[in-house]
């Protein structure tokens, strides 16, 4: 009777902490554009599915394309998303729904850098539904992290800026509503098709930084071995696999043209071993598109909303 009483209060403790995790969870994890590209790939059917970093987020636009290729597409792409990300992604995407093609946005800097701790290391996994992928995620990512990424995915978040709102965060959980009308700001607005539109910007004010740089003989293994296992998946699936590059303003392009040259070699002769099409607009694709500052808005090679979707038509056209 005496252990009994123990394995009880064991397990109201548990319920207790489990449930206090829970409820602040839903009050202070914000509502961040994720959150509606996982609900709309894992509720919806697309035929394409575009993946890769903040170049892909800002340069492509799914509803553009469709009009082109008359293909349904969505647009999960964001700055920080490697490998490991996309693949289980992709996994997530193929347990709830058939996609016909993913397209890789591919930025070389990615793969010679390690995935950083914080809160993009949540920003997917928070928003999985429950499913393999997901457990197989945890397992192989989420569980390296700091113990407080996995227990209390809110602290990476200022709390003076989630605490004002933290009735409008619960309540759009509790009630899931996915209305994108909070997803914009003074700089840029998200689309429903998953699709981030900056808005144009001055360029004779913009400053030069430097972008996350290929570095001949760097390359991240794991990073690569994720690249691999998601273009197996894909062949082993029947998924239609696309590499692409976006432009890069011609004044970066010179700069760093060392690093630049070295990832086009290294990148084109590795989609050329794995069979699989890379369409990079800074090679042999160079003129399809322009390379002038003004259709961006940084240095980087985030284009503005207008140059987005010119380039987004050039680019359904070779899809085509």
């Amino acid at each position: 009777m005496h252990n009994f009483k123990k394995i009880l209060k064991t397990f109201l403790v548990l319920f207790v902490c489990i449930t206090l995790l829970t409820g602040l969870d839903l009050a202070l994890y914000p509502c961040t554009f994720m959150r509606n590209d996982v609900h709309s790939v894992t509720t919806r059917q697309y035929d394409d599915i575009i993946v890769g970093t903040s170049h892909g987020k800002m340069d492509i636009d799914p509803e553009v394309m469709e009009g082109i290729t008359g293909r349904t597409g969505h647009n999960i792409c964001v700055g920080g998303e490697y490998g490991i990300d996309v693949y289980y992604l992709t996994k997530l995407i193929h347990e709830k729904q058939k996609p016909k093609r993913i397209i890789y946005e591919i930025d070389p800097g990615y793969f010679v850098t390690e995935k950083e701790e914080g809160n993009n290391y949540l920003l997917f996994f928070h928003e999985f539904p429950f499913s393999k992928a997901k457990l197989e995620y945890f397992w192989n990512s989420i569980a390296k992290c700091n113990f407080r990424t996995v227990l209390f995915p809110w602290y990476e978040y200022s709390l003076s800026y989630e605490l004002p709102k933290i009735k409008e965060t619960f309540t759009r959980k509790v009630t899931k509503n996915y209305d994108i009308s909070h997803l914009k700001s003074d700089s840029q607005e998200y689309h429903e098709s998953g699709f981030i539109e900056r808005y144009a910007v001055d360029v004779t004010k913009l400053k030069k930084t430097e972008p996350k740089l290929y570095k001949e003989g760097k390359v991240n293994e794991e990073n690569m071995k994720y690249l691999k296992k998601l273009i197996s998946y894909c062949k082993e699936n029947q998924i239609e696999f696309v590499a692409v590059t976006t432009p890069i303003p011609i004044d970066t392009l010179r700069d760093y043209s060392d690093n630049y040259n070295a990832a086009w070699k290294y990148f084109g002769e590795f989609f050329e071993k794995q069979d699989v099409e890379y369409l990079n607009f800074n090679t042999q694709y160079f003129k399809a598109f322009t390379h002038d500052l003004k259709a961006f808005t940084d240095y980087d090679g985030h284009m503005n909303g207008d140059a987005a979707r010119a380039y987004s038509k050039v680019l359904a056209e070779f899809l085509k």
